[in-house]
């Protein structure tokens, strides 16, 4: 049974997504705003956070930038809209994975699932090296440099996904299934955000990438030379 925090303001939402995902098999907890939701994350240990974006005071995306500073606690954001600038705000944030509301319990509950399954794959012994990118796969650290880039358990899977597959396109759609570990047509912008987040991390000159090329029309490559 996975421990759920809800940070929802709206109490007759926030008491139905707690019926439902607990007759789904979650034990869900509740917190009405961002501040209180900060607080019980120091109390107790949850598996994921489902986290509103529009609240008073704290917001979702601030709310996020400080649990990120600090854990690598997955994410999910609620939005009301799909705007792409809000859901790459919330990926900025860093944010794994976004639901627009309102929301069926069952795609939640999936989209939960999928998160808890993004256990960072180890047991590699060579590190990967991408000219001055080396990824250590045991310890799971990244250096560009020799200086550490943290990354999110996200961005370090599919820096992995492409790293794995390097000199070969992989399309969104594989990316999704292989990454987030489901495969919607409408969420291919999810792969888009987080590429660009990726690449502000791990490119030399994020504007004009070379490490993580773009095949258009089609999905992203990771260039395979290596030192």
């Amino acid at each position: 049974m996975s421990e759920l925090l809800l940070v929802e303001d709206d109490p007759g939402v926030a008491e139905a997504l707690r019926l439902a995902l607990t007759s789904l098999g979650h034990r869900v907890h509740l917190a009405a705003d961002g501040a209180s939701g900060l607080v019980q994350l120091t109390a107790r240990r949850f598996d994921v956070m489902l986290l509103d974006v529009m609240m008073p005071g704290i917001d979702g995306f601030e709310t996020a930038r400080r649990v990120r500073a600090g854990s690598l606690l997955p994410i999910i954001m609620l939005t009301a809209r799909s705007d792409p600038v809000d859901i790459v705000a919330g990926l900025e944030r860093g944010a794994d994975d976004y639901v627009t509301k309102p929301v069926e319990p069952r795609v939640l509950d999936a989209r939960i699932k999928a998160v808890l399954r993004r256990a960072v794959p180890t047991g590699r012994e060579q590190p990967l090296v991408f000219g001055g990118l080396v990824i250590d796969t045991v310890a799971m650290v990244v250096t560009r440099e020799g200086e550490p880039i943290a990354l999110t358990p996200t961005e370090l899977r599919l820096l992995l996904e492409l790293a794995d597959h390097a000199g070969q396109v992989l399309s969104r759609h594989q990316l999704l299934q292989q990454v987030w570990g489901y495969g919607y047509a409408a969420d291919s912008r999810l792969v888009d955000a987080v590429v660009q987040r990726l690449r502000a991390k791990v490119e030399p000159t994020p504007s004009r990438p070379t490490l993580i090329q773009t095949v258009r029309g089609i999905g992203y490559r990771l260039d395979r030379k290596r030192q």
